[in-house]
């Protein structure tokens, strides 16, 4: 992550923290209490002022607090949001992606797509929607029990696609929180967008809740803190060996072998884009060479293409050669039987929840 892609700070100026130079190995032995982090003063300010801004203009009286933590989560008994450690410091983001490849709402558009989701969390429980038949009629009984992993139907259109990995079929819980935050998200025609899809039946019925709800003050008001950050005695260390650890369901190493074919090595590549950055910078051009493929497949390209640029991560590849070479031989490597048969609908990826 470059210095340009992390979001920046707004309103005062914050002290740099003592640790923000700290060698990796010695960051890794502080605690997370010691981070000593808040959001007050960071971007995160920002995308929280947003937040209730869009739930201000929806006439929606709950209003969302956060605080820092060591994921995102909503607990259930109090209207607020809690916002992963990495987030609050450019130095914090940086270990998180080499920890884990990637910063989950890193960017302004991601941090607010999550929020937005979170704050479904927060409006179920502040007005104790999951309680209504209608709603467990559509989205399940939220008292379901929670999993640690599910396996997606890429192809299924009873539920909307906000958040990446199908999320919404996850949990009853989640295919409310997501169908709300895509109710919710400014601009967005979610009737044209979702026309024909049984999904649109959710969002047509969170547009009449939301009505029902105007004016109504929220059952939970008490701005709670839960597992907030200056409690956790847990090593940045040991948070990531477990992080790491629950999340080692990885990309398919099936993988391996055609993208090495793909991305050769070459004496002149050493100043190459990373194969990576260039899957992802030509994302779409692909899915273009990829119209007349089946629908179905074309919904799970993007969880293809994510597993590629892990691995392409992990290999340590370089984009070397002839970009739209290297667009041919990739459209034709995702549209591999061996490829395609690995996100087939008997044949889903779990992924963690």
């Amino acid at each position: 992550m470059s210095e340009s892609t992390i979001p920046r700070r707004v309103g005062r100026t914050l002290a740099e923290p003592s640790w923000a130079d700290l060698p990796e190995k010695e960051l890794l032995q502080l605690r997370l209490k010691d981070l000593d982090l808040s959001i007050s003063g960071t971007w995160l300010d920002e995308c929280l002022d947003i937040l209730n801004a869009e739930l201000k203009a929806r006439k929606i009286q709950a209003r969302v607090h956060c605080w820092i933590s060591d994921e995102w989560f909503s607990p259930d008994n109090t209207p607020g949001i809690s916002i992963p450690f990495y987030l609050a410091h450019p130095r914090l983001m940086r270990l998180e992606k080499k920890m884990m490849h990637s910063v989950e709402g890193g960017t302004r558009r991601e941090c607010l797509q999550i929020m937005r989701h979170e704050a479904g969390h927060v409006v179920q429980h502040a007005y104790g929607l999951h309680r209504r038949k209608k709603w467990q009629a559509l989205f399940g009984a939220s008292s379901k029990r929670y999993p640690t992993s599910y396996r997606p139907n890429p192809a299924s259109k009873d539920y909307v696609q906000h958040l990446r990995r199908w999320y919404a079929q996850a949990h009853p819980d989640e295919d409310f929180a997501e169908t709300f935050a895509v109710w919710l998200t400014p601009r967005l025609n979610w009737r044209k967008k979702y026309a024909g899809w049984s999904a649109l039946k959710k969002i047509e019925y969170v547009d009449e809740l939301m009505a029902e709800i105007i004016g109504e003050k929220p059952q939970l008001s008490k701005r709670l803190k839960v597992d907030p950050i200056g409690k956790l005695t847990m090593t940045l260390g040991e948070h990531y060996e477990k992080k790491r650890a629950y999340y080692s369901v990885g990309a398919p190493a099936v993988f391996d072998t055609q993208l090495t074919r793909v991305f050769k090595a070459n004496p002149r590549s050493l100043n190459a884009p990373s194969a990576a950055t260039f899957i992802r910078g030509n994302r779409e051009r692909i899915r273009n060479m990829l119209d007349g493929s089946h629908d179905d497949y074309l919904l799970t390209l993007d969880a293809v293409l994510d597993d590629m640029i892990e691995r392409c991560r992990a290999l340590k590849l370089k984009a070397s050669g002839s970009a739209p070479k290297l667009r041919t031989q990739l459209a034709n490597l995702v549209t591999n039987r061996e490829v395609r048969s690995l996100y087939d609908s008997t044949r889903r990826q779990r992924f963690a929840v």
